[in-house]
């Protein structure tokens, strides 16, 4: 779901960029010194997930994890995909270095999201069969919300580019229930190994 270079306006790239500063200035404020492996792990995975490119019509689809990070991570999302997507585009020039801000705002934000949505519904829907509904909620809103969010820079850059953007959001449902199913498992598996992982 990476925006490439030529792509979007001066303005959205300005505001994604100074977005993105603000998200992960907030995510290493409220990183703990103890989660940094945490944080490297899973900016790994997301790292790892997003080079799998699956055929689906015309383009391609990939896992973003974006949804699991947040779940796991909260703010800290916000380094954690930077770190991952600023790789990406130096090392396979996936995305881009002038879009860099707008992706990781797109992807990091959405899994910020979807850790407030996680939360709340573990709170209503306790026991373990509600934190498994809310962990997959909060992996499929990850998904959602990235691509809201990727479409409407491309919408707000130019209005050719509407089709566009509601193609790349239509090719991601099914992406939504398969990262919905990966954080649903991860997060049954966390909590019986390291429940500690799941108190932000």
């Amino acid at each position: 779901m990476h925006v490439s270079e030529g792509v979007l306006s001066p303005a959205v790239l300005g505001t994604g960029a100074a977005l993105a500063a603000l998200g992960t200035a907030v995510g290493l404020r409220r990183l703990d010194y103890d989660r940094l492996m945490t944080v490297a792990l899973l900016s790994a995975a997301f790292f790892v997930g997003s080079l799998v490119h699956i055929p689906v019509g015309l383009g391609s689809v990939h896992l973003i994890l974006n949804g699991l990070l947040g779940v796991l991570l909260g703010w800290a999302a916000f380094p954690a995909i930077l770190a991952a997507l600023a790789l990406q585009a130096l090392l396979f020039q996936y995305g881009g270095l002038t879009v860099l801000g707008v992706n990781t705002f797109n992807m990091a934000f959405s899994g910020v999201l979807s850790a407030y949505v996680y939360r709340a519904l573990a709170r209503f829907l306790p026991g373990p069969r509600g934190r498994k509904a809310a962990a997959f909620c909060g992996g499929a809103l990850g998904v959602a919300l990235a691509g809201l969010f990727t479409a409407a820079a491309m919408a707000f850059s130019d209005e050719g580019f509407l089709v566009a953007a509601k193609l790349l959001f239509l090719a991601h449902l099914p992406v939504m229930v398969v990262e919905g199913l990966i954080t649903l498992f991860t997060v049954a598996f966390i909590a019986r190994v390291r429940p500690e992982m799941l108190r932000l």
